[in-house]
């Protein structure tokens, strides 16, 4: 039996060896919607702290994002169960006006702003997911459909920043929170089986199969990439390989930035490169010390491999030919003159009208 086809409940000895390296963590914040994979991640949790003396305070937090009217009583059942497992849980809402386009994305960025502010009010260094080795095979393939790079083939790690959704900075400095996904390795049929072996039931969410969403129409691909040995546990190695890849690619980057720069480069001071060495590196470097010089100094959000794959090029082709350059990106100004590439904080855009 393969591990895709596994479904057999998840141990009290396997929930240990999920969860015990977060013994030590003061609290935990528990995202669970009710769908079958958060649910099981609430029961193996409470499961897994009832088993120990010592351990972290449990609260396990639903976002109602207000999308579908059963949303409410999804939210309650949620806390019936946390209830009655001795779990704390807290309902928080996504209000306001929501958007025509990019829904899920949207809905996705909230979801983990609420879950951070909540993490930060119950003194809790971690946010816990249940994404699975199925979520982590869908989000391999939309990052192929976008032409993802290296970095985002990798997909999902098991821990990572929860992601910075204000510019505020007393926030970020009030302490980063930790996303954890401790089922990433599991396939969801044995989620499944867990809660069945229990008699726990769980919502069923008819947006995971609109035809209008992504997610959903690359997850009816999968039997059929299957059937063909692209199956969910060969994707998640492929994630696993370019993760690998990348943490590579950025040692080397640490190294080259030596070489290219004196390598002391601050958070507000303009970055200076020697042009000719920068344009000797190998593409992938060249490109991975320019993009870490524009996310240092530029205030204007993520930044678009695309685009910086076009910077790249053009600043390529100016060192060659010798001649000046002057770019901005991602809120950073980028100058290529006598020799040097200067990277450095963009001025604010001027908001009068021409």
């Amino acid at each position: 039996m393969s591990a895709a086809e596994d479904a057999t409940p998840i141990s009290a000895a396997e929930a240990a060896a999920l969860f015990d390296d977060l013994r030590s963590a003061p609290a935990l914040v528990i995202a669970v919607s009710g769908g079958p994979d958060s649910t099981a991640l609430l029961v193996l949790v409470a499961r897994w702290r009832a088993g120990g003396k010592r351990g972290p305070t449990l609260l396990a937090v639903t976002v109602d994002h207000g999308l579908r009217p059963e949303s409410a009583r999804e939210a309650r059942a949620v806390k019936r169960l946390a209830t009655q497992l001795g779990v704390r849980h807290r309902t928080l809402r996504w209000t306001g006006d929501k958007p025509v386009t990019a829904l899920q994305e949207e809905a996705r960025r909230v979801r983990y702003q609420l879950l951070a502010a909540a993490a930060r009010g119950a003194g809790a260094p971690y946010v816990l997911t249940a994404h699975t080795v199925d979520d982590q095979a869908e989000t391999v393939l939309l990052r192929m459909a976008r032409g993802s790079g290296v970095s985002g083939l990798g997909a999902m790690a098991r821990q990572t920043l929860l992601p910075t959704l204000t510019a505020d900075d007393a926030t970020r400095k009030s302490g980063a929170i930790v996303l954890v996904r401790p089922l990433l390795d599991l396939p969801k049929q044995r989620l499944v089986a867990t809660l069945a072996a229990m008699g726990i039931t769980f919502v069923d969410d008819p947006s995971n199969r609109d035809p209008r969403f992504t997610r959903p129409r690359l997850r009816a691909l999968m039997p059929a990439l299957a059937d063909e040995g692209l199956d969910a546990q060969r994707l998640a190695l492929l994630a696993r390989r370019m993760r690998r890849v990348d943490a590579t690619i950025e040692a080397a980057v640490d190294a080259a930035i030596d070489v290219v720069s004196d390598g002391t480069w601050s958070e507000c001071d303009p970055i200076a490169i020697d042009a000719e060495k920068w344009r000797r590196l190998p593409a992938e470097l060249s490109l991975r010390v320019l993009g870490r010089a524009i996310d240092r100094l530029g205030k204007e959000g993520p930044l678009k491999l695309g685009k910086l794959e076009a910077l790249h090029a053009a600043l390529e082709a100016a060192v060659a030919e010798k001649i000046r350059l002057r770019r901005t990106l991602a809120g950073a100004l980028v100058t290529l003159s006598r020799g040097r590439i200067v990277v450095e904080s963009a001025p604010p855009r001027s908001s009068k009208p021409a």
